[in-house]
């Protein structure tokens, strides 16, 4: 007799007529099966407690990997973020020495500006805007807007490592609506795993020096808030 809200599914028939086989225990309510209890396929059905010991071990890997295939995304793309702050340094070296440069020397010298020099990365797309502003204490300076877009082939692999944390976590979500007490365990072990091995809090400060100081009170202030690493929603597996 089935226990109030358990389902009792019958082995899938292998083609040698053999039904005969433990059915699987599938329960929409809270429950702690292990033997007969199955999982996402009638094939993944546990018959050993060693069978069960690997699903659980299994689950917990699961979640330490998704929480590394986030920080790795975060860590790719902050990646792709310091090539364009190097660009954007080139770029802002080449004006300063352009500024200093007598004008009938700037003319005669064929250097480069700055979209060309916007252009050494790899296939990413730059627009270069340039435009006079008010600083400190109404003075007039010059700033160049840069936007950067990433490559084709550093959005693809982008899109890739998204794609599989979003299976990943759906994968995850499937097996936690068994409602099984372990499984549940297991995927919280393995989401404090993952985020005490993973997602290491870092904090980067900046103390501007005298000479940035100075240029800080030419071109205005600027108010930068550090961007703490591992600040992050609780979950990926919805969207």
């Amino acid at each position: 007799m089935a226990q109030h809200g358990t389902t009792l599914l019958p082995r899938m028939d292998m083609g040698h007529g053999d039904m005969d086989g433990p059915e699987c225990k599938v329960s929409m309510l809270w429950n702690w099966y292990t033997i007969d209890a199955c999982f996402l396929h009638q094939s993944w059905q546990i018959t050993t407690r060693g069978a069960f010991a690997a699903t659980c071990i299994g689950i917990m890997l699961m979640v330490v990997m998704l929480e590394f295939l986030r920080r790795l995304a975060k860590e790719y793309d902050e990646w792709i973020v310091r090539d364009f702050r190097r660009r954007s340094a080139l770029i802002g070296e080449q004006q300063q020495r352009l500024r200093q440069q007598p004008q009938r020397q700037r003319q005669a010298s064929p250097s480069c500006g700055p979209a060309d020099a916007a252009k050494t990365g790899p296939l990413a797309t730059t627009s270069v805007v340039t435009g006079r502003r008010k600083g400190y204490m109404g003075r007039k300076t010059t700033t160049t807007t840069l936007k950067f877009r990433a490559s084709p082939l550093q959005q693809l692999i982008r899109a890739v490592i998204h794609a599989v944390m979003f299976g990943l976590g759906y994968l995850i979500m499937l097996l936690a609506m068994y409602y099984n007490g372990y499984v549940l365990i297991s995927i919280w072990i393995g989401a404090l795993l993952g985020k005490f091995l993973c997602d290491w809090l870092t904090v980067k400060f900046e103390i501007p020096g005298e000479d940035e100081e100075e240029e800080m009170m030419d071109g205005g202030f600027r108010d930068e808030v550090p961007k703490l690493q591992g600040v992050e929603d609780a979950t990926v597996c919805c969207g």
